[in-house]
């Protein structure tokens, strides 16, 4: 028996070691060229394919029989005996075409017509657009890992802990468990049921709304990390990609099994891969993408014939991402945490996946759901989600989870809690909205330092309490002093939350300040912080006011936010300015005004948590309304007037990262509008006597060749154009873009000699300016060039131009 036993163990050492990880390529033996997504049988049981670069690797037992086969071209096989060997190409001999024989370019006909027919029933095999409404579950588990071929091993008892990290645990991983509902020519619905993320006492939001991968083909776009890619069954396909019929697969749902490839002359970001196509419904029943580059990617989907209509389902997805050629880090959290990289070891191939993100879908039902899911947002998160016990993972979980990714919990609640990583993205956060948070108050960073040609270097410090202050009440107070005018100015307030679930948050504020003349502000505009405002540092037209004022924030639903509030005004001038009420002129008066003012975001995405309503995804158009009525003998008031505002913005973001976005704003006024209360077209050229003394710093949507207090207006329509080309890439750093802009105004203003002590003029004429930029040029600037024509160019050329830097820079 001993004997028996150790010849079996003699002779399964020598097979064991006989195994042999065998790499290889793929290659027409005429042109060299690489063949993609050839087929390989290995013994006859085991059958890979290649990759999009003709690559492949595999487990083998020498002697083995490799059996290569392509379509076109004849098949081969290769014998490998030796177990030394572990890179080898083989070349593939086309096939001697005939009168009868199917030609390539008739295969790439074929293929085209396919697509052309899968194109054809898509809203019938789209199940988003065949079924009226229905429902499903997914479970979802992410992990970025450091894992790699070759084990960390050292003898350093110093290095255990380092040990202990990149071998027996993941980086990062991910869990989360959530139902979907879909109701046709409605956004789809997801109510996050249970979500886990290693090292987060709560989740990280911002991950929760990132599009790891599309789970349709159908649309004309694919997702991959929420970056768009022409997709390959999306109108204009057959512009982006080159198809052709790779073979035909038999069995119960027989398919076709399709090529897709990027044509050389597309400019858009493309993908390839295969899809199998069903030969009856012309379905999607499983297709492989690839996307090469610095990062390899391929994602995976399958579908299963359903009993809805003959529907195929989605059934699971995943996406695996390894290194590429070169050197290339990878990150969460808006690109500024970087939870792990990807390095090029002595340019050695290794398969071991870096990212692996995997989708499983089932409980699908047709039953009808609650018709005010309509209303509610894009994604919700249970207020239960984040503490889900041992017994729901039980249940929901399709994909086993490994002990490496049990070890990695504990490690990586280590790691994140003595690195402050939940410290630091809240940081990140805050600071992309204009705070740097402290321990219960977030500092405001819009204080500490401005300019205008007013108070000159204007220095200040504000900031508003936060959560760890209070959920239900905050409180705000800002102090600045101007150089130039010598001048303290302040602020204070508070806010108590009267409803958590429409962020309804009651006001209260004083204010003693300047605003600029003739400017309107909209309410419920997005608060957006930028590390320089341009546009400021030129304006000198300020009014003093002391303000009181009271307002009530309300999200009416997520794509609908209103505020309203009621102020009361004392107003002085800063300059020899007077507004003639009744024969009477006057330099100082008071007002009193309600306002109402509304946005609507009908194609944006909002991520609900209980922090409050997250916008996730920024489609366009946008609407925002404003209504402002001014009342005369309320609080000793002394004006009455009304003002209404209407803004639409609209953008369209190309796959080629080109954009061209659009901004129509229409503003009315009449009554007793002094000129604080007029509008003006935001300009932006101070009033200097040549084109480099007007050299400053351009804005984002002002008009660059209007003179300061040129120009006010009682009623003004504006509308500015840009189109942004897709970026130069001169070199891996330097990318710039090409910008040309159009600008028009048109307006009057009535009863112009109510007013003295400033001269202006009205825009009934209508102002054009027109001109272009080259942005991004170096650490965020650039240059601009606009061009003032039409009725209100200037008899002096060089007065209607304005030369200037650009500052873009991403935060």
């Amino acid at each position: 028996m001993q004997r028996q036993l150790f010849s079996v163990l003699f002779f399964c050492q020598f097979f064991v070691y006989s195994q042999i990880q065998l790499s290889g390529k793929i290659m027409d033996s005429e042109t060299n060229n690489i063949l993609p997504f050839a087929t390989i049988t290995v013994d006859s049981t085991t059958t890979v394919m290649t990759g999009s670069d003709g690559l492949f690797a595999l487990q083998i037992h020498p002697p083995s029989n490799l059996n290569v086969s392509y379509l076109g071209y004849q098949s081969k096989t290769v014998v490998i005996t030796d177990s030394l060997i572990d890179f080898i190409t083989i070349s593939l001999t086309p096939k001697v075409q005939n009168l009868t024989t199917v030609s390539l370019k008739s295969e790439r006909n074929k293929a085209n017509d396919l697509i052309a027919k899968v194109k054809l029933y898509k809203d019938k095999n789209d199940p988003n657009k065949s079924l009226e409404a229905y429902s499903f579950k997914s479970y979802q588990k992410f992990k970025i890992t450091e894992d790699r071929t070759a084990q960390f091993e050292s003898r350093d008892t110093s290095d255990v802990a380092i040990k202990n990290i990149f071998n027996n645990t993941h980086s990062f991983i991910s869990e989360r468990v959530t139902q979907h509902f879909i109701k046709k020519n409605i956004p789809e619905k997801q109510n996050i049921l249970g979500t886990k993320m290693a090292g987060f006492k709560h989740p990280v939001y911002d991950v929760l709304g990132i599009t790891i991968q599309s789970s349709s083909l159908y649309n004309d776009e694919y997702i991959i990390f929420d970056e768009r890619f022409a997709g390959p069954l999306g109108k204009k396909s057959s512009k982006q990609y080159y198809y052709k019929t790779l073979d035909t697969l038999s069995g119960s749902d027989p398919a076709y099994v399709i090529l897709f490839q990027p044509r050389k002359t597309s400019t858009v970001a493309r993908l390839e891969g295969l899809l199998y196509i069903d030969t009856t419904t012309f379905a999607i029943q499983k297709s492989i993408i690839e996307l090469k580059g610095e990062l390899d990617v391929k994602a995976y989907h399958t579908f299963e014939k359903s009993d809805f209509k003959d529907v195929w389902l989605p059934k699971s997805n995943s996406i695996a991402i390894k290194r590429g050629n070169g050197k290339q880090k990878i990150s969460l959290f808006g690109g500024r945490i970087t939870v792990g990289n990807l390095d090029q070891k002595n340019n050695k191939q290794v398969n071991d996946d870096f990212l692996v993100s995997k989708t499983d879908y089932f409980d699908y039902s047709l039953e009808s759901f609650q018709s005010k899911l309509t209303t509610q947002p894009d994604i919700f998160i249970d207020t239960q989600a984040e503490n889900r016990d041992a017994s729901f993972w039980k249940t929901y979980r399709t994909d086993a989870i490994t002990d490496k990714d049990l070890a990695s919990f504990p490690v990586i609640d280590s790691i994140v809690k003595a690195q402050k990583i939940e410290r630091r993205i809240k940081v990140i956060q805050s600071f992309t909205q204009g705070f740097y948070p402290l321990s219960f108050i977030n500092l405001d960073l819009t204080y500490p330092i401005k300019y205008n040609n007013y108070e000159g270097l204007r220095v200040g410090l504000g900031g508003i309490t936060n959560e760890s202050f209070s959920k239900r009440f905050r409180i705000e107070g800002y102090t600045v002093y101007g150089f130039i005018d010598d001048a303290f100015k302040y602020g204070v307030g508070g806010g108590i939350l009267l409803n958590k679930k429409h962020g309804a948050w009651l006001n209260v504020n004083y204010k003693d300040d300047l605003s600029e003349v003739g400017s309107f502000q909209y309410l419920t505009d997005r608060r957006v912080y930028s590390l320089f405002e341009p546009r400021l540092v030129n304006i000198d037209f300020y009014y003093k006011h002391r303000t009181y004022s009271t307002s009530l924030q309300y999200e009416i639903f997520p794509k609908l936010l209103s505020e309203t509030q009621f102020s009361i005004s004392e107003i002085d001038q800063t300059k020899n300015y007077q507004y003639n009420q009744d024969g009477i002129w006057k330099s100082s008066y008071k007002t009193s005004e309600a306002k109402i003012a509304l946005r609507w975001s009908p194609f944006s995405n909002f991520l609900k948590t209980p922090n409050g309503t997250k916008e996730i995804y920024d489609g366009y158009p946008k609407f925002t309304a404003q209504y402002t009525q001014g009342m005369s003998d309320v609080f000793d008031s002394e004006l009455t007037y009304s003002k209404v505002g209407l803004k639409a913005e609209y953008s369209i973001d190309r796959i080629n990262l080109s954009n061209t976005s659009f901004l129509l704003e229409g503003d009315l006024g009449f009554g007793e509008l002094p000129l604080t209360h007029l509008f003006h077209a935001y300009p932006n050229a101070p009033t200097k006597e040549t084109i480099l003394q007007r050299f400053s710093v351009a804005g984002r949507r002002s008009f660059e060749t209007m003179y300061f207090s040129e120009f006010f207006s009682d009623k003004l329509a504006t509308f500015q154009m840009r189109h942004t080309f897709e970026p130069m890439q001169i070199t891996s750093w330097l990318k710039p873009e090409f910008v040309l802009i159009t600008r028009h105004a048109i307006g009057t203003v009535r009863d112009k000699e109510l007013h003295q002590g400033v001269d202006f003029k009205s825009l009934e004429h209508g102002y054009q300016e027109s001109g272009f930029e080259i942005n991004k040029l170096i650490a965020g600037f650039g240059l601009s060039f606009a061009f003032r024509y039409g009725a209100y160019s200037l008899p002096e050329f060089e007065d209607n131009i304005a030369f200037k830097f650009t500052f873009y820079l991403k935060l």
